[in-house]
């Protein structure tokens, strides 16, 4: 396996035009080599710790349930307003289906805000039951998004 030269000055050159632009993401195919330059924030968003009432009333899209999401004590609520995202890019699978075992910390939603993409992570460790909400939907703060058990 030959060793991989990485071209710094392709590099800066991206960089800056990440800079200079109001791009968040630059990718950059050519044959084997990939370059993908991002940035955006990287804190993790954690949510409410109190039972808070979504703003909308969503149905869980795989399972029928009678009680309110916001009730369950393993519902993971949006942080923020924004567009949320169930995959990291339209080409990959997303983040997390029902029946799924989740850990704590683990990414399971993106939620763009003011465009930047902000990692949703899962709040406790378990089964995702049901997800409340579609890709590329608006969500609102204190939005039900998840439930996992």
């Amino acid at each position: 396996m030959a060793k991989m030269q990485v071209d710094t000055k392709l590099i800066r050159e991206l960089a800056d035009m990440l800079n200079d632009t109001d791009l968040s993401e630059i990718k950059v195919e050519d044959g084997e080599l990939k370059i993908k330059l991002s940035r955006g924030s990287n804190a993790v968003h954690m949510a409410p710790t109190m039972t808070i009432e979504p703003v909308t009333t969503k149905e869980p899209i795989a399972e029928e349930t009678n009680n309110d999401p916001s009730d369950h004590p393993g519902t993971v609520f949006s942080p923020m307003v924004g567009t949320i995202y169930t995959s990291p890019d339209p080409e990959s699978d997303t983040f997390i289906k029902i029946g799924d075992n989740v850990t704590a910390g683990q990414t399971i939603f993106i939620v763009e805000a003011m465009k930047v993409m902000n990692q949703i992570h899962a709040v406790n460790g378990g089964t995702v039951k049901a997800i409340l909400v579609e890709n590329q939907h608006p969500v609102e703060y204190g939005e039900a998004l998840v439930i996992i058990e």
